[in-house]
């Protein structure tokens, strides 16, 4: 059995926890493991490696991806899909497990209904892949912006000063919801919500007034909160671009309450550096259910953890889909806005 693994999109923490997994699992099995490089491009470029033990363990405690990743769609347009179709066939690969988020997975959902053998596993900071309770790299991007957080409060308190945190999110805010809780944030704002503004300055005002002369507010790079903020660059999945909320956002703050603001973009940094524990063990579940449908010669199938366990869904139940931050929830959550 000879099983091709590719890690697409946006890199994350513990996607080589993951590598380790499928690799010593397939050995237990006595199946063989190869890496596409930087994800479908790999595929389409027939540019692979074959995956042994002295690689795994050396970059297991290392953030990022040894085999690479791009945003390469290989199901864009026919032609391209028919060209990833045949360089797969052309190898004698028996399946293909491709790690992502929601989009690398909606890809690899149509390709698994064009003719290639898929399995998912779930893989993004962003934490918006539907029909699982976790993907990789979401947990330690939250620890990192609880960690910014706590230092921009010091920064704020000693300077007198409103501070924007502007974090990942383009269309859902659970790092920047969890984020920002953990750190003890003053104020989050969220794509799923619109933005009040005249609220958020009357917020900043009174804790002012109260004798809190400082507010962090966290602020997902999705929000938009102006007609001017116009983006143009796109990706092979039709993704703008990001980036600058946090400046305007500044800006508006202390044209309204005439108070020193700044703002601070992590960018990617929350997704760099080796992962939590959590991002490390949990892939390690995972990789070896992803073995053991392929022992049963079973794909299109996305391995996840539902209900706390590992479980199984079909690929294109997440296909298209965006899981965001209800409404409700950040409602809730706004009692802690202090």
């Amino acid at each position: 059995m000879k099983v091709a693994v590719l890690t697409g999109g946006g890199d994350a923490p513990g996607l080589n926890a993951y590598l380790k997994g499928l690799y010593l699992s397939c050995k237990k099995n006595g199946f063989e493991l190869y890496g596409y490089l930087d994800g479908w491009k790999g595929v389409l470029e027939n540019k692979y490696i074959k995956i042994e033990m002295d690689e795994v363990i050396r970059e297991f405690h290392e953030g990022g991806t040894f085999i690479g990743s791009s945003r390469t769609n290989p199901a864009k347009d026919e032609a391209t899909m028919n060209k990833a179709i045949e360089n797969f066939k052309s190898t004698g690969f028996n399946v293909l497990v491709a790690i992502g988020g929601e989009d690398t997975i909606g890809a690899s959902s149509k390709m698994h209904k064009a003719g290639i053998p898929v399995i998912g596993l779930p893989k993004t900071i962003d934490y918006d892949l539907e029909g699982t309770e976790f993907t990789v790299g979401f947990n330690t991007a939250v620890n990192i912006v609880m960690d910014a957080v706590e230092k921009l409060i010091s920064t704020a308190k000693s300077h007198k000063r409103v501070l924007v945190l502007e974090v990942m999110g383009r269309h859902a805010g659970w790092i920047a919801l969890y984020g920002g809780l953990a750190g003890g944030a003053n104020y989050i704002l969220i794509p799923e919500v619109e933005v009040n503004i005249d609220e958020l300055t009357e917020f900043i005002k009174n804790r002012y007034e109260k004798g809190y002369k400082y507010a962090v507010i966290v602020v997902a790079e999705g929000v938009k909160i102006s007609e001017s903020q116009k983006y143009e660059v796109v990706d092979e999945y039709g993704h703008v671009k990001l980036g600058g909320i946090g400046e305007l956002l500044a800006k508006i703050i202390e044209d309204k309450t005439k108070i020193t603001t700044r703002s601070v973009n992590l960018g990617h940094i929350q997704r760099g550096g080796p992962a939590t524990s959590y991002d490390r063990i949990i892939p390690l579940f995972l990789a070896q259910k992803a073995v053991e449908l392929i022992k049963q010669n079973i794909s299109g199938k996305l391995v996840c953890i539902r209900n706390g366990k590992v479980d199984v869904i079909d690929l294109h139940e997440a296909e298209g889909k965006t899981k965001k931050v209800p409404v409700e929830l950040y409602e809730q959550m706004k009692t802690y806005f202090v």
